[in-house]
């Protein structure tokens, strides 16, 4: 063998590759990742006229204090870019549902994302039909033990995947 080959094999070597059972598993992440998330845009868009990130900005607006976030909060909320949730929030305001809000924050300027009343009562009115497509595609296919399997998986690869960014983040010196 020459250099350059045993080179390549020791480097193929050192690659850690998935079991089969591990692959069949891997894939079954993929499909749910490509598949559950557009389900879930479509009802909403269908029913409701907004996307499942604009759903996510406004249930998060709900459950805040004052139903107010401050918008890098909210993007972290809502699994989104600051550039992603400004998009989201100049549509929902133009609707009425949401208002962008100034306000001073350790000697600069901030906003902040208010979610109105006629924001609060789309989201009612939006919500019972979204929770139901979460119980046909998700809840209601698995038992109990998987739910609760599924959470726990589910928060630990978003942790790995967080942290991750955050570091990548850090290197770059973009946050």
């Amino acid at each position: 063998m020459s250099a350059d080959t045993t080179s390549e094999t020791a480097g193929r070597n050192d690659v850690p590759w998935l079991s089969g059972d591990q692959q069949r598993d891997w894939r079954s992440l993929v499909a749910l990742l490509a598949t559950l998330p557009p389900a879930m845009d479509a009802q909403l868009r269908r029913d409701a006229g907004v996307n499942l990130f604009e759903y996510q900005v406004l249930a998060a607006l709900s459950e805040a204090p004052e139903r107010t976030l401050g918008l890098s909060e909210l993007a972290e909320l809502a699994q989104g870019s600051l550039s992603r949730l400004s998009h989201a929030i100049t549509r929902l305001e133009r609707s009425g549902w949401v208002e962008r809000r100034s306000y001073a924050d350790r000697g600069g300027r901030r906003a902040k994302a208010l979610l109105t009343d006629t924001g609060m009562a789309k989201l009612e009115e939006i919500a019972p039909g979204h929770a139901r497509e979460a119980r046909r595609l998700v809840i209601d296919v698995l038992t109990p033990g998987q739910l609760s399997a599924l959470g726990d998986a589910a928060r630990a690869i978003t942790a790995a995947a967080l942290a991750g960014a955050t570091e990548a983040c850090r290197q770059a010196g973009d946050c």
